[in-house]
């Protein structure tokens, strides 16, 4: 079993394996969960990302993690903090969270569930000044739990993403600061 980072009332957080890239494939990896991500990747691209996890644990204590049901065992998502990523990105100094969920698990509360403990780790663990979500205006769902998450639109870190089609343009970016979320606490 790969090491346990976090747990939920209904979810594991664990550390990505080596044995994890098949299930992903399969279950995350689909037009649907996929769509606002660039589509379905080939498999080397996900084998990199699961690679760039596994190196952000082992340099730092933090990186994306499989999602699983406590009750069923079955890999339901994939989420994580990491500084942000996308090279056209204007703050990759940035805590950055992210998620999917597999379309079966959909609106079941699972990514709030899971992000709400990221976050918290974010901050409390790891001491981010900022974390900051990264979607597509188009991607509602998304923005919206950003807000139920107590994020806010930064229109000052919008960037435009050339390999995406215009209709996903610009990505937008919420953003919470460690202040804000201490006023939650």
């Amino acid at each position: 079993m790969t090491a346990i980072v976090l747990t939920t009332d209904r979810l594991i957080l664990r550390r990505i394996g080596e044995d994890d890239l098949d299930r992903h494939m399969t279950l995350l990896n689909t037009p649907a969960v996929m769509q606002y991500l660039g589509g379905v990747q080939p498999r080397s691209v996900i084998a990199a990302k699961h690679q760039a996890s596994r190196a952000g644990f082992a340099a730092h204590g933090y990186g994306f993690m499989i999602m699983e049901e406590r009750a069923s065992g079955e890999m339901v998502g994939h989420c994580g903090l990491r500084h942000v990523a996308h090279p056209l990105a204007p703050n990759p100094e940035d805590f950055e969270i992210g998620w999917l969920v597999r379309e079966d698990r959909w609106r079941l509360g699972l990514a709030y569930e899971a992000m709400r403990a990221v976050v918290d780790w974010g901050f409390a663990v790891h001491g981010a000044p900022r974390i900051v979500a990264l979607t597509v205006e188009a991607n509602r769902g998304s923005w919206r739990l950003m807000e139920k998450l107590g994020m806010a639109r930064a229109p000052a870190l919008d960037f435009n993403d050339p390999a995406m089609p215009p209709l996903y343009n610009p990505t937008i970016q919420y953003a919470i600061t460690r202040e804000q979320w201490e006023a939650m606490q």
